[in-house]
């Protein structure tokens, strides 16, 4: 307990899907060392700002769950997913690197093509097919020049009972609607964000010097035609579901076909067991009752 004491984890993006996940989990479990400044306080462009936060508090650790991740609308704001997705993970980087500082940065399965067909190690080669997926790589480019002390985890199709997500969206069109259209050709691992969010925190007391780049992801394997099924069938939402092929679904941006992730190595690292996708989802749709 004394080593949790002294550790000082400052979460950027607090107001966002899994910062809201870590909030709940430091209500849960008295985890007075995590640290969550107000979106004025830190914005990731202020650099200003971000000096302020870090000289106040001295992080041992950073958590940066901010990001842009509007995908389509990326597409048409180059810019701006850029200044955030990359420049922001710069200006921690580089106070991370004064305070030495430990930075965690949250990445995406969009890094990858989506052309492999098993799962996708951290030395695959990165090579995005959409803006997002490349600012959110630009991002993780950047680090390791800046610092060495960093862990990136790259997570996927991330959902919870906080914020804008699939599930949440899904559940309010089969409220609405008799039979909806689902992609049936994209396969990743859907996320319960409150495990990622257990993993990150296993990480930053486990004081593990195993820098680098992590996966995780649940496990298990499902297209967006199955997790929409699941959903419905664990909410007994009364709707048809029918699968449709990417080609019938035109989106702005370019989704990859496959994006499944091998998660051995921060299982093997940090002895850390994954829950099964739809055993995670279960809960989330338990907790989402609760609130209605």
């Amino acid at each position: 307990m004394l080593a949790r004491k002294m550790k000082r984890v400052i979460v950027f993006g607090a107001s966002g899907q899994l910062g809201q996940c870590f909030k709940k989990i430091a209500g849960n479990n008295n985890l007075d060392f995590l640290i969550f400044p107000t979106e004025n306080e830190a914005n990731i462009l202020d650099v200003a700002g971000l000096e302020s936060v870090f000289a106040r508090h001295e992080p041992t650790h950073v958590i940066n769950c901010a990001a842009y991740t509007a995908v389509d609308k990326a597409e048409d704001d180059e810019e701006t997913a850029s200044l955030v997705n990359k420049t922001g993970v710069e200006n921690l980087g580089r106070l991370c690197f004064t305070y030495k500082t430990t930075l965690i940065q949250v990445s995406t399965d969009f890094v990858f093509a989506g052309d492999k067909t098993k799962p996708l190690t951290e030395d695959d080669e990165a090579a995005p097919i959409n803006v997002y997926g490349q600012t959110k790589l630009d991002g993780e480019l950047v680090i390791p020049g800046l610092l060495g002390h960093y862990f990136i985890l790259r997570t996927a199709w991330l959902y919870s009972e906080f914020g804008n997500n699939f599930v949440k969206t899904m559940l309010k069109l089969g409220a609405e609607r008799d039979l909806l259209k689902v992609i049936s050709d994209q396969v990743g691992t859907p996320t319960y964000a409150m495990d990622l969010a257990d993993a990150i925190i296993n990480i930053i007391t486990s004081d593990s010097k195993e820098y680098g780049i992590y996966h995780y992801s649940n496990e298990g394997v499902a297209s967006w035609y199955d997790f929409s099924k699941a959903i419905f069938d664990l909410s007994a939402t009364e709707v048809k579901v029918l699968p449709v092929p990417t080609s019938e679904y035109v989106t702005r941006a370019v989704r990859p076909a496959y994006s499944v992730m091998d998660k051995a190595k921060i299982k093997r690292i940090f002895n850390i067991e994954i829950p099964y996708w739809r055993d995670s989802l279960a809960i989330c749709i338990d907790k989402l009752k609760q609130q209605n």
